[in-house]
């Protein structure tokens, strides 16, 4: 399911019109996003919950197949990540 059809879904089960449908997917993903990049949690009881992860750097080697070994690394970063609640695993598994 795209946007789109996630906007077209909501206005269908709610019988709000699509530009409300729309308003309201872009306040709820823009206000997830603006908490987490805070590092504020979000949780939604029976859904799940976001939050910021730090990803510590890594260091390796790449081996190219003339022999030359080139070393790479990558540095510390964030990223948001998704917990589904149990309910919510319970209900893909089934």
């Amino acid at each position: 399911m795209n946007k789109q059809e996630l906007i077209n879904e909501i206005a269908v089960r709610t019988g709000f019109s699509k530009k409300d449908s729309e308003i309201f997917v872009g306040a709820f993903t823009g206000t997830i996003m603006d908490t987490v990049a805070k590092a504020e949690k979000v949780l939604l009881v029976g859904f799940g919950g976001w939050e910021k992860k730090e990803t510590k750097g890594r260091e390796g080697v790449f081996k190219a197949k003339k022999g030359e070994e080139k070393p790479w690394k990558t540095e510390d970063s964030f990223k948001p990540v998704f917990n589904p609640s149990k309910a919510f695993e319970d209900a893909v598994k089934a």
